[in-house]
């Protein structure tokens, strides 16, 4: 299984994604900071599962509709920074869907996420990747859960990595940083959470019209 997981920087690397998921034969693919009020029903061959309603910028989660039917969609509104109240730009900052394998009859999920930004705390983000996990085993008992999109944790990943692991899930970074637009600020912002899935690799793939660099997470649930 290969999920994409891209930050559009308000929508300006939509125009990338068709070839993305082609290049790459991407099985799902998630985003963020989407215009999700005009966003196509199919992106290279991948089915819309889902986008979030509430959000200036939103978050959603395509799927290759040959090998996966979506069951269930579940989207949720996480504790907010003083940044979300005062700008309203995301009410929703995770969007799980349930994905059945057509050959397998097996279930698994797939969210995308995004954290707040740089302005609020970690503690804050802590609370919200907690939330967001916590919201996603309720989508299924015991399936496979992988988690992807724009964390903004760029230090004492740590402590990030002992907070999810005490929830049961692994974190894992990409090869190669993943925002560049600060220099202060560069480093690993998109990765993944898991669990019931084996991770072989999180690739950062080249950089485009967005500040973020996309991910390609290779993934197999257990």
């Amino acid at each position: 299984m290969k999920v994409i997981s891209y930050n559009l920087r308000k929508h300006r690397a939509a125009s990338e994604l068709s070839e993305l998921v082609e290049q790459h034969g991407a099985d799902v693919l998630c985003l963020q900071e989407a215009d999700t009020s005009g966003i196509p029903d199919r992106i290279g061959g991948l089915r819309l599962a889902d986008a979030t309603a509430r959000n200036r910028l939103g978050l959603a989660v395509y799927y290759r509709e040959n090998t996966y039917r979506a069951v269930e969609v579940r989207s949720l509104a996480l504790k907010k920074s003083l940044h979300d109240r005062v700008l309203k730009p995301a009410e929703e900052r995770m969007l799980g869907v349930r994905l059945r394998d057509i050959d397998d009859g097996r279930d698994l999920i797939v969210a995308s996420f995004h954290a707040a930004p740089l302005t609020a705390l970690n503690s804050l983000r802590r609370n919200q990747i907690q939330a967001a996990l916590g919201a996603l085993s309720e989508l299924g008992a015991g399936l496979p859960i992988l988690m992807v999109g724009d964390y903004n944790y760029p230090v004492f990943k740590e402590n990030l990595g002992q907070v999810v692991r005490k929830q049961g899930y692994e974190l894992t970074l990409s090869d190669a940083r993943t925002y560049t637009r600060y220099k202060f600020f560069r480093g690993h912002y998109d990765f993944a959470t898991s669990v019931g899935f084996d991770i072989s690799r999180v690739q950062t793939l080249p950089q485009g019209a967005s500040d973020h660099l996309p991910i390609l997470v290779s993934a197999e649930p257990v």
